[in-house]
């Protein structure tokens, strides 16, 4: 092969575009070994051998006591066969958390799919937790004031009234499976970033709001490129700003032992592109289902076991981007 040959390649791998340095500063990498919080619960009689504890929330509850639910899924019970199990960890470094047992199930009575909770996620404003939560077709809403208990809100416009459901601007289909809600405060508006699959293709969509309660319409902030579009393509949907005005999105492909999240960037958190990886993407990393958070001073990423029998959490630090620009893989960590 020729020295002119050989210059053209390295040409052309320098040139083909990607997010610069400039675009996105900063790239986010594990550090460390990961270690184990939860495993596989014991769900008395709707325990089964096939169940996995997927998309779950972590969050310090008022007293200071670290808090995890999980989505169990393939469970015995009925419906979709999913429900909320809970943890509970004085510190949230400590291996093995305690198992609190089945912290919410599906009731259809209010409009909820039989089995159908889908990913909690858990924060704090206004003197009340906050826990966004899917039911197959719906993001729905729970509140408490310790962290530790919900109650499903009553939603005064939701038909019939008093539903946890949101009323939202935009169709609700339950063939779209409308799942996997967090929220991010950018300046005055908060933003709601979920998943969903109408005709098998699958997208992050987001929604705004001033209060928390009436969403604006939905939009798509990101679907297809090198993630893919397929159902399962955009799951798991979670931004952070981990530097003022920079915003990533953490958008999962696949599950178990080959799992997969794609990093994108942006300094709009409502594009981070669509078929635009040139502008937008950052790399991957081995993980599933990722939770994105600081305490102490420190980052962390909470994920799936590749086992899919527990959740794990690793610490994550944010590196200067190469400034060359470019995407690389992210080394695995270590099990």
């Amino acid at each position: 092969m020729s020295r002119l040959f050989l210059a053209a390649i390295l040409l052309t791998c320098l040139t083909t575009p990607h997010a610069s340095a400039a675009d996105h500063p900063l790239t986010p990498k594990l550090i460390g070994d990961p270690w184990t919080i939860a495993t596989d619960p014991d769900l008395g009689p709707l325990t089964s051998p096939k169940q996995q504890p997927v998309d779950f929330a972590v969050w310090q509850a008022a007293e200071g006591t670290w808090q995890l639910w999980s989505c169990v899924r393939g469970t015995k019970e009925q419906g979709k066969t999913r429900l909320f199990h809970r943890w509970e960890s004085k510190n949230l470094t400590d291996k093995n958390w305690t198992p609190k047992g089945i912290a919410l199930r599906a009731d259809p009575a209010l409009g909820e799919t039989p089995g159908g909770l889908q990913a909690p996620y858990v924060f704090r404003h206004a003197d009340q937790f906050w826990m966004f939560y899917g039911d197959w077709s719906h993001l729905c809403l729970a509140t408490g004031a310790d962290g530790m208990t919900f109650t499903r809100h009553g939603n005064p416009n939701s038909d019939p009234p008093g539903r946890p459901q949101f009323t939202v601007a935009g169709p609700v289909d339950p063939n779209r499976n409308t799942r996997d809600p967090m929220v991010l405060r950018v300046n005055d508006k908060w933003h709601c970033y979920y998943t969903a699959h109408p005709c098998n293709k699958g997208s992050v969509y987001a929604r705004t709001s001033d209060d928390l309660l009436n969403w604006s319409e939905e939009r798509i902030v990101s679907a297809g490129g090198s993630a893919g579009d397929n159902a399962f393509s955009a799951e798991c949907p979670f931004v952070v700003e981990p530097a003022p005005g920079h915003f990533y999105l953490f958008r999962t492909q696949r599950y178990g032992k080959d799992a997969k999240t794609t990093v994108y960037h942006s300094r709009d958190p409502l594009d981070f592109g669509v078929n635009d990886d040139a502008n937008h993407l950052v790399t991957t990393l081995p993980v599933a289902a990722p939770e994105i958070f600081q305490h102490d001073g420190h980052w962390y990423l909470a994920s799936l076991l590749r086992t899919l029998k527990g959740i794990q959490l690793t610490r994550l630090q944010w590196d200067p981007a190469e400034p060359q620009g470019g995407v690389r893989e992210a080394a695995k960590p270590r099990r």
